[in-house]
């Protein structure tokens, strides 16, 4: 495989840290298929691009998945599946008209002061499109009234390490009180058990970042350093 590395920028996350990332550099037709294989290394994906961080002086990001047969809602979890109970999700590959709307108010409202502001439709269309795989959302819904989409990847490795990946949720905030966010993960995790798929990629934890700290969140965990996995349940001791 081939590979580049990308000039340094200022981290996203972590304001005193500078950035770089490791990107494959090939496109052929087995590029679905390397993605398979590369999300196993600690890689992700953002529109067409295939990347991992390669930061020289910082280690903070480090890739999570779920294992999906042994992941227990915690208590808190549990609470938020029961007053949910009443809303509606639903599998789809095809965007909708509906979608850009609602990811433009999230963005507004909720993360104006991030690196997606301000939101553009062009923006999102790059960020979630791939032409070489098909991009799945897992939309919720409040009766009739869309609420949350979840920008997700159907990843078939083999039939042993099958997942999904989770890339991005955007919702109304008028339905933050939901916690929404956390919710649908739940839903992609349930979705993964559904399809019979091991993995759900939750992308980066970043030690130092509240914003990623939910990612520790669902429990057991996997996490990716120093080239493997590391399994760590509720009484693990987590290094940071």
């Amino acid at each position: 495989m081939k590979f580049g590395i990308t000039q340094s920028f200022s981290c996203s996350y972590l304001p005193d840290e500078q950035e770089q990332l490791l990107v494959y550099a090939e496109n052929n037709d087995f590029q679905a298929w390397r993605y398979s294989q590369l999300i196993q290394v600690g890689f992700r994906r953002s529109g067409e691009q295939i990347y991992r961080p390669h930061c020289p002086a910082c280690k903070a990001c480090k890739s999570v998945r779920i294992p999906v047969e042994s992941f227990i809602p915690s208590r808190s979890q549990k609470r938020l599946l029961k007053a949910n109970k009443h809303f509606s999700v639903a599998l789809v590959d095809k965007t909708k008209t509906s979608y850009y709307p609602l990811y433009e108010r999230y963005i507004i409202e909720r993360h104006a002061d991030g690196s997606m502001y301000p939101p553009s439709k062009t923006q999102f269309d790059n960020f979630v499109q791939c032409e070489w795989m098909t991009t799945h959302y897992l939309e919720a819904y409040d009766g009739d009234r869309l609420i949350a989409v979840a920008v997700t990847d159907i990843v078939d490795a083999n039939e042993q390490m099958g997942a999904l990946s989770a890339l991005y949720t955007f919702f109304d905030p008028e339905y933050s009180v939901a916690s929404l966010g956390t919710w649908m993960i739940l839903m992609q995790i349930e979705q993964a058990r559904l399809l019979g798929h091991q993995y759900v990629y939750l992308g980066y934890h970043v030690d130092g970042c509240q914003k990623m700290s939910y990612k520790h969140k669902f429990m057991p965990f996997e996490q990716f350093s120093d080239n493997e996995w590391h399994l760590f349940s509720k009484n693990s001791k987590i290094d940071t």
